[in-house]
Order: structure tokens, then sequence, then C-alpha cells
């Protein structure tokens, strides 16, 4: 079965025109039936998963695995996929119900952004919960700091096991595409085209 990853791209300066300025937002290419998430990884990790279509071999599960909606926040992480460990950046394409799924079951990452009522019941509803949600500022393709806040979800245990196997649609490497774009001036830099997932 051929992957479903093909990704439609967009001028970053078409996008940044209409993406909104500040506030928590999940940016993300995404149609009726599915969502795209990217990661890095090294390069043995990555070629495992590509070649299989699948996580495994180097690819430990008694960890907690982060995945990106937001192209340019995964950019600003990998360094462009330049960073040691994180030389290979995977698009990850999930069923949309799935991802759907992830975020209804997150629970902030630090209680001051949980707006539970007490630490305790924060504690017991991370102690509960296999998905974890982060937000960090976003940022411009220079890496300059942006007031708009991109998300992340840490996902372990049967979310990740659920991530790995039936929410998976297909893995592409788009490593060669990345170090490309990043030589690009920003006039003619291409991304993955992002609108506000609606929540």
């Amino acid at each position: 079965m051929k992957p479903k990853t093909e990704l439609i791209l967009e001028s970053y300066l078409a996008q940044k025109a209409h993406w909104p300025s500040s506030g928590e937002h999940i940016l993300a290419q995404f149609d009726a039936e599915s969502v795209v998430v990217y990661q890095a990884y090294r390069p043995e990790i990555a070629t495992f998963a590509v070649e299989n279509q699948r996580f495994g071999g180097e690819h430990w599960h008694d960890r907690m695995s982060w995945i990106k909606p937001g192209f340019l926040w995964m950019m600003h992480r990998s360094g462009w996929a330049s960073k040691p460990d994180q030389e290979r950046v995977l698009a990850i394409r999930l069923r949309r119900t799935d991802f759907d799924l992830f975020l209804s079951e997150a629970i902030a990452s630090t209680y001051g952004a949980s707006g539970l009522p007490s630490h305790a019941t924060w504690q017991e509803a991370v102690s509960r919960s296999d998905v974890r949600l982060q937000w960090d500022p976003d940022h411009a393709p220079s890496g300059a700091k942006q007031e708009r806040r991109a998300l992340q979800l840490g996902l372990r245990r049967r979310a990740l096991r659920r991530y790995e196997s039936s929410a998976l649609l297909g893995i592409e490497d788009i490593t060669h595409f990345v170090h490309k774009q990043a030589k690009q001036p920003v006039e003619s830099l291409l991304l993955p085209r992002e609108e506000v997932y609606p929540v």
C-alpha cells in the first residue's frame, strides 16, 4: 500500500498573511480524514521507519515520544535537521480521529497550564493520562520567537502504541526538502500548507 504522506506546499509569506500572530493555535496540514505531524530522529531510526512504514528497531516504547503538527516548530527544534540525533525529519500522516482522541486525552505538562484546581488533582490526572500537552513559542524561519504558541503532544504507553499502529497512515522522509528550504531566502521559502486546526 502506498503511504499517504504527500505534502501540499505553499509559500511561507502567503501563509504568514493569514496565520494568527498570537495566542495558542494548532497549525497543521490536514484534510477530512488525516493530519500530518513531524518528528526528528537519528538516521537508523528514520531509515527503519520509512522502509517498513512503521516504527521499530531502535525505537523504544518505554519513554515519551513528542509529536509536532507545526512544521516551523519542528524546524526550530531540530535546527532544520542539523542537531545531533535529529538529522532526519519525518512527516507522519495520522488518522484524524486518532489525533482528535489524543487531544481529548491530553493533560497539560505543567500544573500552572492545566487549569485544574490543585497540584494534587493535576498529578492524579497526569498519572492516568498517556498524553501530555505543551504550548511553546512558535518560531519564524529565521528562528525568531513568535507571540503565537505552537502545540506539541507527548505520547506514552497505550497512546504511543496506538500512534505507531492503528493511527498511522504513512511515514515520509522529508529531510532533503528540509535542507533545501533551509537555504532559501524568505521570499522563496516553501512550507507544508498549514491552517488553524479546529478543536
